[in-house]
């Protein structure tokens, strides 16, 4: 488990990246991902990317998130566990690709580089991640297809927040916190909210 958060600012009238806030968002997860912390912002602070990091696969630093593809200089940050990263490498190494780490994420990063958003597909997994495309200037949100891995976002016509919590949403003080009736409704008929609403009328789930 780890937790992975994002503002992407799409609008040309959008402020620039607010890494404080950014932070806030990252850390009140700081319990989903104990064994570190991480955060890239892209040169022109239109884009930040945070990770709280549990290792489980490779314990090294090499492994540690936002992880960053030397080839295309797309990003990414990735909560979850690919079941068949290992066969998705060696197809990947006998295209001639080499990897850094023994991470299923470098395996994610280097699965765009090949593939696209074509790649979803190939992945087997329980996954929620955002992969920055350096190239296209755009964001990739992926979650799984049972949607064992949360991911929740809030845009507001120029600003893309999102994060793995709701709180961690919350947390960084940018979203709408007016309640949204169709999840309060939704919790009393059937003691839980149903994706893709939250309490929040800002706040969506993926």
């Amino acid at each position: 488990m780890c937790g992975i958060a994002g503002i992407f600012v799409y609008g040309s009238d959008g402020p620039p990246v607010d890494r404080a806030e950014l932070r806030r968002i990252r850390d009140r997860m700081a319990a989903r991902g104990p064994d570190g912390s991480g955060e890239w912002y892209s040169p022109d602070r239109r884009v930040g990317l945070a990770h709280r990091r549990l290792a489980i696969i490779d314990l090294t630093d090499a492994a540690a998130q936002p992880m960053h593809d030397p080839e295309t200089g797309n990003v990414v940050i990735f909560n979850g566990e690919i079941y068949n990263y290992r066969s998705l490498r060696r197809d990947l190494e006998a295209r001639g690709i080499a990897f850094r780490t023994q991470s299923d994420t470098e395996v994610l990063l280097a699965l765009y580089r090949v593939h696209g958003s074509d790649m979803l597909p190939k992945i087997r997994g329980m996954f929620a991640f955002a992969l920055w495309d350096a190239y296209r200037q755009g964001l990739l949100l992926a979650r799984d297809p049972f949607g064992i891995k949360p991911l929740y976002y809030a845009d507001d016509g120029r600003t893309l927040r999102f994060a793995s919590q709701v709180k961690a949403l919350l947390a960084g003080g940018g979203v709408d916190t007016a309640p949204d009736p169709a999840g309060h409704v939704g919790f009393f008929l059937w003691g839980h909210v149903p994706d893709p609403f939250t309490l929040y009328r800002g706040i969506r789930a993926l």
